[in-house]
């Protein structure tokens, strides 16, 4: 211990993004102390791109809202296999932690009256998002590390963690490296949050930024920890599909939310086929399915998507409600929102799978080892409400916060023993040492494209069992993989870290997508179409058993009778 760089902290977030900060300012308001590590730096996490708004039953705008309606929206979106405490938890405390932000200094569009406005978004039955035009996120992450940073959080910004430390069976702390030098750091500590977002970079067509690798959900994997869920990948409809440079980049659902209608090159509304009754702001899965379906059936527009048109309301309109849209349209692919229409396609956007947690407390299967936001399983079932990942953030961050703290207060003092250290550093040294290897580059677009064509919208048996015997022969590379140069602004060795985890959870999103021989939710099987009721009633859980990964299946936990009655009412 005594050569690396230590710190100590009560609780230890990993992610500075919406959950992870939201999970720093519950414990110090329980007077722990907290350290957040961040892979980049402080304000960019990728819950700035989290664009149309926060889902919560505040009633400002349609009177008839309250959390029964919001709770029963959220569990039919996730087809009913949502951890109905943490979708009850959810909609009944969300608006509370609206308000908290307002307090805080949001700066919310408005009523008339002065309430916090809300738009309407897909799957809700009211209009439900509050929103601060079309960069909410923005304004969230702005407000919540303000008051972070008001109260003293300490951060460490561009550090990977790249394991936790034990003390047993529970979690004493966690190693990693500062990305400018090279250089290793220990953070002991007697609880932690892993708030480290999804794992969209091991698709090839993503709207995640480069952060987004997986490796909180294969650090509490490695450490113990279950995952769950993980089948259940959400492809957002609506991602640029032109130019290239851009291909996947989101397009927000608020353009939808504020009157986009959706057309095929012969000018056909054609979500009249796949939802009469919602039309464009049904929920993301089925409108990812019917864009990808019109093109491959011949309908697609020039560059292989749909169009999305706004042009039809008043361009100052526009401009108010959706000024990232028409600033990022207009910058890098020349079109101009409100003339004419944009070219969508889908894009590999969501996790609804992660770290399986309590919904109380968001404490993981590992003692002091907690999880929220997207890196946590449970809320959204099988496929996610636009929108609430906003306030899951908020209400589970909190959550998460307060129970690392309320547990560091129970424990003893940690101690690590400095063989898991050696080994760690040891492990991140490796690929130095190999004067000839495999690049991580190379086994990176591999991955990709494994996942974009074997494990993307539509499965087959046959795609999910070559894709994970092309995983096998991946994970063999990346075994041998190389990098050059020092330790020192060097991507190659970062992107040779995240490989590993993202190789972890691709394979367990492939055996849960093997295992689920039904189609549910972001999950769809060509050869099982339709939902099974005996699957309708369990939980892919994946865990680590030596060194293999296992799978098996848990009970959906049963409803309560007066909420099964809300859920089938009006079904």
């Amino acid at each position: 211990m005594t050569e690396f760089e230590t710190h100590d902290h009560d609780v230890l977030i990993i992610g500075a993004g919406g959950a992870g900060l939201r999970a720093a300012l519950g414990a110090l308001s329980e007077g722990a102390n907290v350290g957040v590590v961040c892979k980049s730096l402080l304000g960019k996490a990728h819950t700035v791109m989290a664009e149309g708004g926060i889902a919560a039953a505040m009633a400002n705008v349609d009177s008839a809202d309250d959390w029964r309606i919001h709770f029963r929206d959220t569990m039919r979106g996730g087809k009913l296999l949502n951890n109905w405490r943490m979708a009850q938890l959810h909609a009944q405390e969300a608006p509370e932690r609206v308000r908290e932000l307002e307090q805080w200094g949001a700066l919310f569009d408005r009523t008339q009256d002065g309430q916090i406005l809300q738009r309407a978004f897909g799957g809700h039955s009211f209009r439900r998002l509050c929103h601060v035009g079309d960069r909410t996120g923005l304004e969230m992450i702005r407000t919540l590390q303000d008051r972070g940073v008001q109260l003293g959080v300490d951060v460490y910004m561009e550090c990977t963690i790249s394991r936790l430390l034990m003390d047993g069976d529970r979690v004493a702390g966690a190693f990693g490296y500062w990305r400018e030098q090279g250089r290793f750091v220990v953070f002991r500590a007697k609880s932690i949050v892993i708030a480290t977002g999804g794992i969209g970079k091991a698709w090839k067509i993503t709207s995640n930024s480069w952060e987004y690798t997986g490796d909180g959900m294969a650090l509490a994997y490695n450490a113990g920890a279950e995952l769950m869920d993980m089948e259940f990948v959400q492809f957002h409809p609506t991602g640029m599909v032109w130019p290239p440079g851009v291909q996947g980049l989101l397009v927000t659902e608020a353009v939808r939310g504020e009157g986009g209608l959706l057309r095929n090159k012969a000018g056909e509304r054609f979500m009249e086929k796949y939802d009469p009754k919602k039309m464009e702001l049904s929920t993301r899965d089925v409108v990812a399915r019917a864009i990808y379906t019109e093109v491959r059936e011949g309908r697609g527009t020039e560059h292989g998507g749909a169009f999305l048109d706004i042009s039809h309301k008043p361009a100052d309109y526009v401009k108010k409600k959706l000024p990232s849209m028409y600033h990022q349209f207009r910058e890098l692919a020349d079109v101009d929102i409100t003339e004419g229409p944009m070219e969508v396609g889908p894009t590999c956007h969501y996790m609804m799978g992660g770290v399986r947690v309590e919904a109380e407390t968001a404490q993981s299967t590992v003692p002091g080892l907690f999880a929220a936001g997207e890196a946590a399983a449970g809320l959204h079932g099988a496929n996610r409400l636009g929108g609430n990942s906003l306030s899951d953030l908020l209400v589970f961050g909190r959550r998460a916060g307060l129970a690392a703290a309320e547990h560091a207060k129970r424990v003893r003092t940690t101690s690590v023993n400095s063989t898991q250290i050696e080994n760690a550093a040891r492990d991140l040294l490796t690929p130095f040492e190999r004067q000839e290897g495999e690049n991580p580059y190379t086994i990176h677009r591999d991955l990709q494209e494994i996942m974009q064509n074997l494990v993307g919208i539509y499965r087959t048996r046959e795609d999910l069992t070559r894709a994970l015997a092309e995983l096998e022969k991946l994970k063999e590379r990346n075994g041998r993989v190389s990098v050059e140069g020092s330790r020192m602004f060097n991507p190659g060795w970062h992107l040779a870290q995240d490989l590993t985890a993202m190789l972890t959870v691709a394979e367990a999103v492939t055996r849960s997508a093997l295992a689920r021989e039904e189609s549910r939710g972001a999950h769809s099987r060509i050869d099982h179409a339709g939902l099974d009721a005996a699957w309708g009633t369990k939980n892919n859980v994946i865990v680590r058993e030596g060194p293999a990964m296992t799978l098996r299946q848990s009970p959906v936990p049963q409803l309560p009778k007066d909420l099964q009655q809300l859920v089938a009412d009006e079904k």
